[in-house]
C-alpha cells in the first residue's frame, strides 16, 4: 500500500484523493448507464446536474460527521486537522446524509421524483463506496484492531494505523467492507431486473450496507466505543436500518393501495 503515487516537485499525488475521484466518476458513470438502459434518458441530464451538488454536499457531510460525531476527541486536540481531508477522515455515513440533504433540496426545488432518482443512483453509490474503501486501505486509515495472532495487515510506517498499534497485525476491516460492498452492488443490479415500488432499491441499499457495516465495525480499531461498546458508526447503522425498514414497508404498502384510476365508481342508483 502506498499513500502517494508520485510527486510533482514537492506536490504529492495521493492515492486517497485519486481513488476517491475515481470512485465518484465511476459511480456517476454507472448511474448514467442505468438511466440509458432503463430508457430514462431524461434523467441523464438531471443526474449530471445533480452530480456536483452530491459531491460537495457529500464531502461536507462526510467531514462534519467524522469530526464531530466519530472522532471529536482527536480533532478537538488538533483543530488544524479539521480541514485536512487529504489526510483521510471522511465518513461514508455522513457523506450519504449530506448527499441526501443536498440532493433532496435540489429535487424538491425542481419538483422531481425523489424515490425514482434515488433508486437510479443506489448501485453507483454502492460501487463508489467499495472503491472508497480501497482508498482507506492505501491511506492506512479506517483500519481494524489487532488480531492477536500472526495474521492480519501490517501497515507501513507513516500511516495512522502504524502510529496507533505499531508493528501488530490488524484485522482487514476496510478490505472486507469493500468486498461486501461489491456483493451488495451486484445484488442491487440483479434486483433492478424486475419492477419494484419506487424507493425499494435505494432503501434496500441502506438496509444491506448498514447491516453489514454494523457487524464489520466490531473489527475496527480506530473508533471510540460508547454504550454497549458500540462505535458511533454502529449506532448510526442501527438508526439507519430501522428508519429504512419503516420507509420500505411504507413504500410497499403505498404501492399496494388501489389507484384512483383502478377504483370503479358505484352506481348511485344501486
Amino acid at each position: 500500500m502506498h499513500q502517494f503515487w508520485f510527486f510533482i516537485g514537492n506536490f504529492p499525488v495521493r492515492a486517497y484523493g485519486t481513488l476517491f475521484a475515481l470512485a465518484f466518476v465511476l459511480g456517476v458513470g454507472v448511474t448514467l448507464y442505468f438511466a440509458k438502459a432503463e430508457k430514462r434518458e431524461d434523467y441523464m441530464e438531471t443526474m449530471l446536474d445533480l452530480a456536483p451538488i452530491l459531491l460537495l454536499a457529500g464531502l461536507l457531510g462526510a467531514r462534519i460527521w467524522q469530526v464531530f460525531f466519530f472522532d471529536w476527541s482527536f480533532y478537538s486536540k488538533y483543530p488544524g486537522e479539521i480541514i485536512a481531508i487529504w489526510h483521510g477522515g471522511l465518513s461514508i455515513q455522513g457523506g450519504v446524509v449530506g448527499a441526501l440533504i443536498g440532493g433532496g433540496i435540489f429535487v424538491w426545488r425542481k419538483k422531481l421524483p425523489f424515490w425514482e432518482l434515488a433508486d437510479l443512483a443506489a448501485p453507483g453509490l454502492m460501487l463508489a463506496q467499495s472503491i472508497g474503501r480501497d482508498a482507506n486501505l492505501m491511506n492506512g486509515d479506517a483500519f481494524g484492531g489487532p488480531t492477536g495472532g500472526n495474521f492480519g495487515i501490517l501497515y507501513p510506517v507513516g500511516t495512522i494505523a502504524r502510529d496507533t498499534f505499531g508493528n501488530q497485525p490488524l484485522w482487514p476491516a476496510e478490505v472486507w467492507e469493500g468486498q461486501v460492498d461489491v456483493i451488495i452492488f451486484a445484488l442491487l443490479v440483479i434486483l433492478k431486473l424486475r419492477k419494484w415500488p419506487s424507493g425499494t432499491i435505494f432503501l434496500l441499499y441502506l438496509v444491506l450496507y448498514n447491516t453489514s457495516r454494523f457487524f464489520l465495525e466490531g473489527l475496527r480499531g480506530d473508533s471510540p466505543r460508547f454504550l454497549f461498546h458500540w462505535t458511533a458508526a454502529q449506532w448510526s447503522s442501527s438508526v439507519a436500518v430501522i428508519i429504512s425498514l419503516v420507509l420500505l414497508a411504507w413504500r410497499i404498502w403505498k404501492d399496494r393501495q388501489p389507484k384512483d384510476a383502478d377504483v370503479v365508481p358505484q352506481d348511485p342508483m344501486e
